[in-house]
């Protein structure tokens, strides 16, 4: 029987695969590990091959499309539903191989290699900085226990902590002070790494057309565009502007029913991560407005007027995350006007 869909479900060294004939009928359920897979499938004629969007997903899409395979990736909790019985790899495979099949499924699109090195940058910066947090929390905690109490911030403690060390009134014994300079260099390293990590963020956005382009929008510079790129691509997955900001969770909840719609606060949904920088970029935006007359700044000063601040914030995200997608859907630049009477030229 000839295989036409496959459900393969994703590990490091041993993989389960679960294939059905062109009558959804099992033709195929087994193991491979790793050394075994390019061989096997090289040998498979082609067919459609679903797999969970996890660790090495885009690796493995790369490679099974290259081999003239048509590769989908599906959300695990999307996967989830369909899983019958208990769990386990074979039980996961058949799941994956019946929710590939279904019309109506939402896929995840394969990143490029270029996507994933910006998005590599983006991970490593954020980890960066939860890492220079706790350790800033941790130094606020063993002086605490002295009874030295420094202010909120990072930089306030990076400008005290050198004079606590200095001060020698302030009952440190000589091991702490020694302890206390080595927490200061840890501080130090990563305040460097994340500066690296900046700059590099930084040249990638000026040298990139599409970063380049999305940073004329408002609250969006370099950090953002090049989230932006990460996460979306050129945006052929959305259908529209409305879909990417969705997905991201800038629109509304619904709890709905009966033909009467009820709508809740933002849906939360999607990349965390990018929503926070769009909202981030927003509310600097939003204070820049204050004292600028072209049309987007008296929309967002009218809508401060009669909304809370983060409400306008949230909504300026949103009208940003639309932008964003017809930027780099149709690969033009920002027209601050575009549905607007344009000033009257001197004759």
């Amino acid at each position: 029987m000839k295989i036409t869909r496959i459900g393969l479900d994703l590990a490091k060294n041993v993989f389960q695969v679960f294939g059905v004939d062109a009558q959804d009928k099992r033709v195929l359920s087994r193991q491979l590990k790793r050394k075994d897979m390019q061989a096997f499938f090289q040998a498979l004629p082609a067919c459609l091959i679903g797999m969970e969007a996890c660790a090495s997903a885009h690796y493995w899409a790369w490679v099974l499309t290259e081999m003239g395979h048509t590769v989908k990736l599906i959300a695990p909790q999307f996967v989830k539903p369909y899983v019958k019985g208990n769990k386990n790899d074979a039980n996961d495979a058949e799941a994956i191989c019946e929710a590939v099949s279904r019309p109506g499924m939402r896929f995840v699109p394969v990143k490029t290699i270029e996507q994933l090195h910006i998005q590599a940058r983006h991970r490593v910066r954020s980890e960066l900085i939860k890492q220079r947090t706790a350790k800033a929390n941790q130094i606020r905690g063993l002086l605490a226990e002295y009874g030295i109490v420094i202010g909120l911030g990072v930089r306030c403690l990076r400008h005290h902590l050198p004079e606590i060390l200095e001060e020698a009134e302030n009952r440190l014994q000589e091991d702490f002070r020694l302890l206390l300079t080595g927490l200061r260099d840890d501080l130090v390293y990563l305040d460097e790494r994340i500066k690296t990590e900046d700059k590099a963020i930084g040249t990638l956005a000026n040298t990139h057309a599409s970063a380049r382009r999305l940073q004329q929008l408002r609250g969006v510079g370099p950090l953002v565009a090049t989230a932006l790129i990460a996460a979306l691509g050129d945006g052929r997955q959305f259908r529209n502007g409305r879909q990417a900001s969705a997905w991201v969770g800038l629109v509304p909840g619904q709890h709905s029913s009966g033909g009467k719609q009820t709508l809740l606060g933002i849906s939360k949904r999607g990349d965390t991560y990018l929503r926070t920088l769009l909202i981030h970029g927003a509310r600097a935006a939003l204070r820049a407005a204050r004292s600028k007359t072209d049309p987007l700044s008296l929309w967002l000063q009218g809508l401060c007027a009669r909304r809370n601040p983060n409400v306008a914030a949230v909504a300026l995200a949103n009208k940003t995350m639309r932008l964003a997608w017809v930027l780099l859907r149709r690969e033009e630049d920002y027209d601050p006007l575009h549905g607007h009477a344009r000033p009257a030229q001197p004759a």
